[in-house]
């Protein structure tokens, strides 16, 4: 079996893979998420797609090296970002041959994974935010949330005024002890300043603290992680494999996340999670929407040998992901179903999406 057709449907905020072999087993993944994914789709067709085309659709890791050597000359997201919807796609197709889903092709056991509640604004004011959350705990069961600290890469600046330090005992009292908050600093802090925003999150019993430091600098982090009780989070923006072995040799975080749709595609997710555990460390990726990055990481929580308790789940408006494929995926006590649709992914994709996307097409002469 060789693959003899990569297409690609794509959008400014996100766009899908279709791979075909010469036998029509077929499988979708996705470019990316939240912005660019049309230009990751030119990178994928120009630099990408000449090192597929023509291999075994098994071969995932092969492929996988063949594209890092073919391109090392541009090292990085675009290309990760490519290659991460070459990787879910062959696995998808992978799978439907074999007839399961694809947590079932590595092992894994279909059911719900539970989520955290995950705002992605620092628009809101800390007395809404709470509000907002008292309510989609009551609605649907969630058991934890997380909010946004400081400002993205923000030289420890804060939204507004003051905005921090009043949500995280807004958030804390309006939901009550027995609720988990973690907080995202998005690259924010400087060591001294994510020190005293980690102090104020302890004090309040907060789960975790995203990515206080710039994430590349990897040193203040360690710093960080080193001097507070709050585990330190990290990892979402990285796809560099020797960078990931050094966070989880050195302990740069105490939590690892990486994206599937950023570090490379699910296979390299995976490698990811099983060198955190053989360092006793847990793994929580990030899926920061409802499109194919959400459905991809419910099935490496059901493979993982050490997923943390909760998976991250958008609580803001999915209207730009929701017509992408069916079934929606909806939050029931907290928790949400893997979704069954078939084998692969589990979900069909709606034509109506495709049709309205940009259409490019590689395939062997």
């Amino acid at each position: 079996m060789k693959i003899v057709r990569i297409e690609t449907f794509a959008r400014h905020e996100a766009g899908l893979t279709r791979i075909t072999t010469d036998t029509g087993h077929f499988g979708w993944g996705q470019i990316a998420t939240t912005e660019a994914a049309d230009i990751v789709a030119q990178t994928l067709h120009r630099q990408v797609a000449p090192v597929v085309l023509g291999r075994d659709p098994g071969e995932t890791e092969v492929i996988e090296q063949s594209v890092l050597e073919a391109t090392l000359k541009f090292p990085g997201s675009y290309i990760c970002r490519a290659l991460a919807s070459i990787d879910t796609a062959l696995l998808d197709l992978r799978a439907r041959e074999a007839d399961v889903s694809v947590c079932e092709l590595y092992g894994g056991t279909a059911g719900p994974v539970a989520v955290y509640g995950s705002s992605m604004s620092r628009s809101i004011t800390p007395e809404d935010e709470a509000a907002r959350m008292v309510r989609l705990r009551d609605e649907f069961g969630y058991g934890a949330f997380k909010v946004r600290a400081g400002t993205v890469a923000g030289h420890n600046r804060d939204a507004w005024p003051k905005r921090t330090s009043t949500l995280i005992p807004a958030v804390r009292k309006a939901l009550g002890d027995d609720i988990v908050i973690h907080a995202d600093g998005n690259s924010c802090y400087t060591p001294e300043k994510a020190l005293e925003v980690g102090r104020m999150l302890e004090d309040h019993g907060f789960g975790h603290f995203e990515e206080p430091c710039p994430y590349w600098e990897m040193d203040w982090t360690k710093y960080v992680t080193g001097k507070l009780r709050i585990p330190v989070a990290g990892g979402e923006q990285d796809n560099y494999m020797p960078a990931w072995q050094r966070m989880v040799r050195d302990h740069v975080v105490d939590i690892v996340q990486p994206d599937i749709c950023y570090i490379g595609g699910f296979t390299r997710a995976l490698r990811v999670a099983q060198m955190a555990a053989e360092y006793g460390l847990p793994c929580t990726p990030h899926s920061a929407n409802h499109s194919l990055v959400t459905v991809f990481t419910l099935h490496l929580f059901r493979v993982m040998p050490n997923a943390g308790p909760f998976m991250e789940f958008s609580i803001e408006d999915q209207s730009l992901y929701k017509p992408m494929y069916t079934p929606v995926l909806q939050v029931q006590d907290g928790k949400v179903p893997l979704p069954s649709e078939g084998p692969g992914w589990g979900v069909t994709i709606n034509e109506q999406w495709l049709a309205g996307s940009e259409y490019t097409k590689s395939e062997t002469e």
